[in-house]
């Protein structure tokens, strides 16, 4: 009979071990919510888990002014941060703010790399179908900026030639993709690099929600909003992955109870009025997730 090698054996149980516990922990974060194309699931954190860990990681947007920015004290600053700030503040949890790009905000929630996007992420049945949005706290539309020497107030005598500036991902893509498949898109990945394209002449106009091309113009002399209201009216929400029912819920009553004390005019007068004045509170404000019927 041969002896039996120990040391291996002993080797071998802790190898099997190991595996054994490195599958429970890889599993342990995996909640059934939708297929992502690979797994058949989706990766996120439960209301309860975040509350225990003490903190919660945001997508907003860094370079979008008022919405989302770093100011030059290195601090977040707009509209979606005060309102993420009062939702951290309320779960009494510290706020991790990871900077995204509009392309990126359903990737950052399908892989768990944030809970919540708050980054002027437009409602759509598309984006539905792969996250799930919370009630909504923004009106919008899509608007077209241009050079003052040369305003379009129309897309329908567009230029063969000319070409539109739009950030991947955003609303403006997909609608005049599917309206407007002749024009020529310029895309680009953020609202900065879209910026410096249509200050450098790299495109005729560009395309983008009506907040921020009108916000663009008021902050930038030599150029003109000559559309204001592109398509469909729609909103703005926060978003969550697919499944996430306690935090959506959180979410949806928390939006109901800060309307109670007109939260979302208070973040308006505190951070767009520079922008936009007054005039504008009441069409793109949304109070208390319900929006009202023109």
């Amino acid at each position: 009979m041969k002896k039996l090698n120990f040391k291996k054996l002993i080797a071998l149980g802790l190898t099997a071990a190991a595996a054994v516990a490195s599958f429970t922990a890889c599993g342990t974060n995996a909640t059934s919510g939708g297929s992502d194309g690979n797994t058949g699931s989706k990766v996120y954190r439960t209301l309860d888990e975040i509350k225990a860990s003490g903190k919660i990681n945001i997508g907003v947007f860094s370079d979008k002014n008022p919405f989302g920015y770093v100011d030059e004290n290195g601090e977040y600053q707009g509209y979606d941060i005060y309102f993420a700030n009062r939702l951290g503040k309320d779960l009494g949890v510290e706020i991790n703010y990871v900077s995204t790009e509009a392309a990126n905000r359903v990737e950052y929630l399908e892989t768990g790399k944030v809970d919540i996007i708050l980054a002027n992420f437009t409602v759509t049945e598309e984006r539905a179908e792969k996250v799930d949005f919370a009630l909504p706290y923004m009106n919008v539309a899509l608007g077209v900026v241009s050079p003052d020497s040369n305003v379009i107030t129309s897309l329908d005598n567009w230029k063969a030639e000319d070409r539109m500036i739009v950030i991947s991902g955003t609303t403006a893509e997909l609608y005049l993709t599917k309206n407007y498949p002749d024009i020529k898109l310029q895309k680009y990945d953020s609202y900065a690099t879209a910026k410096s394209a249509i200050e450098n002449g790299n495109g005729v106009a560009w395309a983008n929600d009506n907040t921020e091309v009108i916000a663009f113009a008021k902050q930038n002399k030599g150029y003109t909003v000559g559309i204001d209201s592109l398509g469909s009216q729609d909103t703005i929400a926060p978003a969550v992955s697919k499944g996430n029912e306690t935090l959506l819920n959180w979410i949806n009553d928390e939006i109901k109870t800060l309307g109670k004390e007109n939260f979302f005019h208070a973040d308006y007068d505190a951070t767009l009025t520079d922008t936009y004045g007054a005039d504008y509170k009441e069409t793109l404000v949304v109070e208390g997730g319900e929006v009202k019927k023109s």
